[in-house]
């Protein structure tokens, strides 16, 4: 497999039904090479489903989509045993949770007992349901749109949950070339559709094989500690970051290598991928004025580069 090919028609591929907004796209790549859950996170309209569509067909996984909304049952992601007479005996019917990408659509409009059902789903890639523990598809990603907190209907996540989300990211709006683009283009959704995959079974696990194979060099290691160090100083943030959210940094830092054609992770991978990394995780001290996002910027500018 050339990996540099594939992953350049991957990125092409999607930045024609996602226009304008190639970092954002880069990003959510990289995400997915790195065996991370997404979390796309803006206003309604702007492509949020869309983008969660192509990122499924072009990795050529088998996905499944669920709205979610305030009276989703656990047992309508997870299944349900059905008494079945030919069989006199109850079967197992899975839930749309059982495929390689779900696809959950404005998933804080559910309450709080259907988004506990995720969580084991995200950390250990299995659901108990009814007494037995059942294993998820290989691989297993959540592709998770959200409504800003703000609007009628939304449910804030837990920490816990944010936890389990390697990157959350944002759209915004498109520039005003990019808004043409769409005025005048084709139908998004006919163009997703239309979308065949770029990947072959298994190559995803080829490319997230080379993902834990890019090096990372002691004095990159120190640098990310000394990032970690910095968001439990107090100064910047109420709580620093936990050990998986290190971890979670150096895996989409080694992604971002992946992505820029090297074999070793360097301080522009981490910069680069950083604030969409960890800002879901962190809340600014009482004094800062910026949000997470920028503080996490400020906070990079304050770290000694190796």
């Amino acid at each position: 497999m050339d990996a540099q090919r594939t992953l350049k028609n991957l990125l092409g591929q999607l930045n024609t039904v996602i226009v304008g907004k190639p970092g954002q796209i880069q990003d959510c790549v990289a995400c997915l090479l790195a065996g991370g859950h997404l979390l796309i996170d803006d206003v309604p309209g702007v492509g949020k489903t869309t983008l969660a569509h192509a990122l499924a067909r072009s990795f050529g996984l088998q996905f499944s989509r669920v709205q979610f909304t305030s009276d989703l049952m656990p047992s309508d992601l997870c299944g349900v045993s059905v008494y079945e007479r030919a069989k006199e005996a109850f079967v197992f019917h899975p839930g749309p949770l059982f495929a390689q990408v779900l696809l959950a659509d404005e998933i804080n409009r559910a309450g709080p007992r259907t988004q506990s059902a995720l969580l084991e789903a995200m950390e250990e890639k299995q659901v108990s349901v009814e007494g037995a523990t059942r294993p998820l598809p290989e691989p297993f990603f959540v592709i998770a749109t959200q409504n800003p907190l703000d609007q009628l209907g939304t449910y804030a996540l837990p920490e816990s949950q944010l936890d389990r989300f390697l990157m959350r990211i944002s759209l915004g709006y498109p520039d005003r070339a990019a808004e043409r683009e769409l005025l005048l283009g084709s139908d998004r959704r006919a163009m997703v559709d239309a979308l065949s995959a770029v990947m072959q079974p298994g190559e995803l696990q080829q490319l997230q094989a080379m993902v834990r194979a890019v090096h990372a060099a002691a004095p990159l290691l120190d640098y990310v500690q000394d990032l970690i160090a910095a968001t439990r100083s107090g100064h910047w943030f109420v709580q620093g970051l936990s050990p998986r959210a290190g971890i979670a940094v150096l895996r989409a830092a080694q992604a971002q290598a992946i992505l820029s054609g090297r074999d070793y992770v360097a301080p522009d991978d981490v910069q680069a991928i950083l604030p969409q990394t960890i800002a879901h995780r962190l809340i600014p001290v009482e004094s800062a004025t910026r949000g997470a996002q920028e503080q996490v910027r400020a906070m990079l500018s304050g770290v000694p580069l190796p």
